[in-house]
């Protein structure tokens, strides 16, 4: 069955560079922001059902050019010699095939007019971050309320009047 979901592809370093808190962990450790970033798209992904697909810049990386899932989400590591601007291209032109709504989370709008003009939508760094924010929020209070359900005694709520009623009677013995 193929798979019909929206697709966000996301500019992993534009993010690291506007995201406040990745760009303060950036200046300690690159890694630690990298991982950062694709935990909260990892939540970020499970909670709103589109797909999504980070690309991180490694044009000047002889050979690197690798792809992986880590946590659902796609992470891909351009090849050597190309951008993660003209990653997203490619990608975006292997995935608009298949019929899928695509959004491209990037603060470099200049370089990506090709895909936007190929029907792609484009998310702000700061508006993918209101998102996220917002699904983590969302996220945040229905594990509250499932874990309010979980610490009250709920038998009750799964018996019928008539149950309860026959219950109450023989408690009053």
């Amino acid at each position: 069955m193929a798979d019909s979901r929206d697709v966000l592809l996301v500019d992993g370093y534009n993010m690291i560079g506007d995201w406040p808190e990745l760009s303060k962990l950036a200046e300690s450790g690159l890694e630690e922001a990298r991982n950062r970033l694709l935990f909260r798209l990892a939540d970020y992904q499970a909670f709103s059902g589109r797909r999504v697909i980070v690309v991180f810049d490694a044009y000047l990386v002889p050979g690197l050019g690798k792809s992986f899932t880590q946590s659902k989400v796609q992470i891909y590591f351009t090849k050597e010699k190309e951008t993660a601007d003209e990653c997203i291209e490619r990608l975006v032109r292997e995935l608009s095939m298949r019929r899928r709504q695509i959004y491209v989370a990037t603060s470099d709008m200049v370089e990506q007019h090709v895909i936007f003009g190929q029907g792609a939508l484009r998310i702000s760094a700061r508006e993918l971050l209101i998102e996220v924010e917002q699904n983590e929020k969302e996220l945040q209070q229905r594990l509250a309320e499932d874990q309010a359900k979980l610490t009250r005694n709920t038998i009750g709520g799964k018996l019928s009047p008539d149950v309860l009623q026959q219950f109450e009677r023989w408690r009053r013995g």
